[in-house]
């Protein structure tokens, strides 16, 4: 049985086999090169140092070659190569074992902080599940997910993984939902409950029947997302990569020219100015960007999707950092999605246990939402209404006899057939009119509630200092109360799908005061504007395939909180990402100055290169552990 309770993350110094292999060289180097300073100088001391700096350096020494094969001249294990093997041949030995040693021990301290960013992400790839237990008859057999059809009856033992999306026709259990959502506490499911693949089943024994094939799941979906995440770099990436490719190279031409000028034009000694310039290449080298910026962008992803939130590229984690206005969608965005009588208002003379009785009589037979959430409402026994002669005209509602009277629930239109006028409409819901054998028997408020944690993620984006904006298909009176409910700067209502996008566009490219807009939305109508927006977030659990398509970042619970945690990481990313550029670039200047002047030797050109690469990665980690 797997373990189903949410376990700590790893520590950051855990090794992989490969990387203990490289930690027992470079132990095994540095007491060969302790045993050579030790002896007097002499062929055995000298061979020590060499075996000393072959294992520490074999590796870079190796990649160095492969790199010039392919025509990659100046990368930095070129540069490492090229100034410890002229160190050697200034007999600066345990300077250049020191400098391949402290290189290395960088490049694991780097390998080990990317795998753990990594394990923060690929472990959404753990919920990928091995088998399903298809129904065969009267027996069940263990199939790979992949072989799973639509419509099949699968069984889910306490402790298995939910192989694809399903609904459940027997059966209850608590599901541990972390690797998908981020949702610590378990999910309770029962008889048609919807289950989503990527899912621990905790306790009890499920009957589910399939809804969507493997390749249709959301595991599927999670886990191309997981592999294509870095497909999409972010432009202060993109940047360090293409000044990498200038740098280096002017760095080398700086360093030939800091090597032969002075002894050929001023009389210097060749041996001072050539090991100055292998100095000022060891400092050069561009390690500390070309590892740091990108592995915190790679924890910035991890984070987000410890959070719940599926990001499909840093490029769009670093977009949030510049948004200025975040638009919701309503319904399933910022309320449930699903209808409720929240309120009764019978007339005079009517009781409310028959107002809602007949209406629940008449609309038992249909399946437009709002109807289920009046039948629903209603706890007493149906069958004590006989329903005749029922009829439903469009735009209007439906007429029916119940018990021999003549009922009618519908809008204002219907009324007003009735010649029954004056009827007012509450603004909290959609108001359903009944009228029974042409008198006025009262209304009922439908209305589908706001999310738990909806009022509080509008304040969070406020002290964010960014503006909200609601659009919605609903009537005027109904997006208004939900906005002002919810503390909504604005709210624009009665749109169709096109409208929305002309609202995304008028924000983006208002004349005044141009916008950069993240878009949040569930349904399928919401793809074309999650597309439109600068950036787009659709909710994974409820929301439709086409939504989750479009979308750049999935928030996998639905939860509306999740938006500012979001943003929040983003800014901490890019803080983190300036703090590495601006600490590199500074300390590398002054040592460059120092080395050029011969103020700093080949120990703290170590430093200046390898140290400051170790702290900027480990300042990138910080990124993990922020809460």
């Amino acid at each position: 049985m797997e373990n189903t309770q949410n376990t700590k993350p790893q520590s950051s110094l855990h090794l992989t086999e490969e990387q203990k292999k490289k930690a027992l060289l470079l132990g095994a180097s540095v007491v060969l090169g302790m045993m050579a300073y030790m002896l007097s100088e002499g062929y055995l001391q000298l061979t020590l140092y060499l075996v000393a700096y072959l294992l520490a350096g074999g590796n870079v020494l190796w990649h160095a070659l492969k790199s010039c094969a392919h025509g990659d001249f100046f990368d930095e294990n070129t540069l490492m190569s090229i100034a410890t093997i002229g160190a050697l041949i200034l007999g600066q030995y345990p300077e250049a074992i020191a400098v391949m040693l402290f290189f290395e021990i960088g490049e694991l301290i780097e390998e080990t902080a990317v795998d753990r960013s990594k394990r923060s992400i690929s472990d959404l790839v753990a919920i990928k599940p091995e088998y399903a237990n298809v129904k065969d008859g009267d027996n069940f057999k263990q199939v790979a997910p992949e072989a799973v059809k639509v419509g099949d009856t699968l069984l889910i033992k306490p402790g298995e993984k939910i192989p694809v999306d399903a609904v459940v026709t027997d059966g209850q259990s608590s599901l541990n939902t972390a690797a998908l959502t981020g949702e610590s506490l378990p999910r309770r499911v029962a008889t048609g409950d919807d289950v989503l693949s990527g899912s621990i089943n905790i306790d009890g024994t499920l009957t589910v029947a399939v809804t969507n094939a493997y390749t249709d799941s959301t595991v599927a979906k999670i886990l191309d997302l997981v592999e294509n995440s870095d497909s999409h770099k972010a432009e202060t990436e993109k940047f360090i990569t293409k000044f990498a490719r200038i740098y280096t190279p002017i760095i080398v031409l700086v360093a030939v020219l800091l090597a032969i000028i002075p002894p050929l034009f001023f009389g210097q000694e060749w041996s001072t100015w050539v090991q100055r310039a292998l100095v000022f290449l060891v400092i050069s080298c561009p390690c500390a960007l070309v590892l740091s910026v990108p592995l915190a962008f790679f924890a910035g992803l991890g984070a987000t999707s410890k959070n719940g939130v599926l990001i499909k590229g840093s490029n769009y984690l670093e977009a949030l950092n510049d948004v200025t206005t975040v638009v919701f969608d309503k319904t399933g965005t910022l309320t449930k999605g699903s209808f409720s009588v929240t309120k009764l208002i019978p007339a005079n003379d009517v009781n409310e246990n028959d107002l809602l009785g007949y209406t629940a009589a008449v609309e038992q037979n249909s399946t437009h939402p709002i109807a289920r959430s009046i039948v629903n409402s209603y706890t007493g026994d149906l069958n004590q209404y006989q329903v005749t002669e029922s009829t439903e005209t469009s735009g209007r509602g439906i007429q029916a006899t119940v018990n021999g009277h003549k009922v009618s629930i519908g809008n204002e239109k219907a009324m007003a057939d009735l010649n029954i006028n004056h009827v007012e409409l509450d603004p909290t819901g959609t108001t359903i009119l009944v009228a029974v054998d042409g008198k006025f028997w009262g209304s009922i408020i439908v209305a589908d509630e706001p999310k738990a944690d909806a009022k509080a993620a509008i304040s969070q984006i406020h002290d964010l200092g960014l503006q909200t904006v609601m659009l919605t298909g609903d009537n005027h009176a109904v997006g208004t109360t939900v906005a002002s409910e919810l503390g909504i700067d604005k709210a624009v209502t009665n749109l169709l799908p096109a409208d929305k996008v002309t609202q995304i566009t008028e924000l983006q490219f208002n004349n005044e005061n141009p916008q950069k807009v993240a878009f949040v939305g569930d349904g399928i109508n919401d793809a074309p504007v999650l597309v439109k927006a600068d950036v787009g977030m659709a909710m994974g659990a409820l929301g439709s395939d086409a939504a989750v398509e479009a979308a750049d970042m999935i928030i996998m619970d639905d939860k509306p909180s999740r938006i500012s945690t979001t943003i929040n990481i983003a800014k901490y990313t890019r803080k983190i990402v300036l703090q590495n550029i601006i600490f590199a670039l500074s300390v590398k200047t002054i040592f460059l100055l120092l080395g050029a002047f011969g103020l700093a030797n080949m120990w703290e050109a170590v430093f200046a290169d390898v140290g400051v690469t170790a702290l900027a990665v480990l300042n990138s980690m910080r990124i993990l552990r922020q809460k």
